[in-house]
């Protein structure tokens, strides 16, 4: 790997300040679920519903969405730190499901059922720059659970709003 740029390490540092939910990013393609633990996800519009995900393109759920697999972007509770972690290199491949309350959607998507929100979305596009891609979901279905309490990431740790406002 090469060395950052004193640019790159400026950024590493100002985005640390960045406080974001943390979000599970699921899919099934050719039989096999994938997912990721992920910050960089977004809402584009409301008219027509549509979110973006930027998934490096190492990332073993990248070729799957390259594939226009369709996906759900799991807004992760406060409670779901573990999962989180499995999500974001602990573990790989099935390993990745072995906690917490997994479903799989009418259309076959994998989703957490007690996550605060899931946002179902149909790939539409993606363009690639660098390291990652940026994916373009269509919103079919969003579902919401319980009191607003995601789990946040901020300066390289896990923490809750709940937590925050406490």
């Amino acid at each position: 790997m090469r060395e950052l740029t004193e640019v790159q390490i400026q950024l590493c540092a100002a985005l640390r300040r960045l406080a974001k939910a943390v979000v599970v990013i699921s899919c099934a393609h050719e039989r096999r679920r994938f997912a990721m633990a992920a910050t960089a996800v977004s809402e584009i519009s409301i008219d027509p519903p549509a979110m973006l995900a930027c998934i490096n393109r190492n990332a073993s759920i990248h070729a799957p969405l390259a594939a226009s697999a369709d996906f759900c972007l799991n807004i992760l509770h406060g409670s779901h730190a573990e999962i989180s972690a499995l999500c974001s290199g602990k573990a790989t491949g099935e390993e990745r499901f072995a906690i917490g309350n997994w479903a799989e959607s009418a259309t076959g998507i994998p989703y957490l059922k007690d996550a605060q929100a899931n946002i179902f979305c149909r790939c539409s596009s993606f363009l690639t720059r660098g390291s990652h891609s940026i994916f373009v979901g269509d919103v079919f279905e969003a579902l919401q659970a319980g009191e607003v309490d995601p789990l946040v990431y901020v300066d390289g740790r896990y923490t809750a709003v709940r937590t925050l406002a406490g």
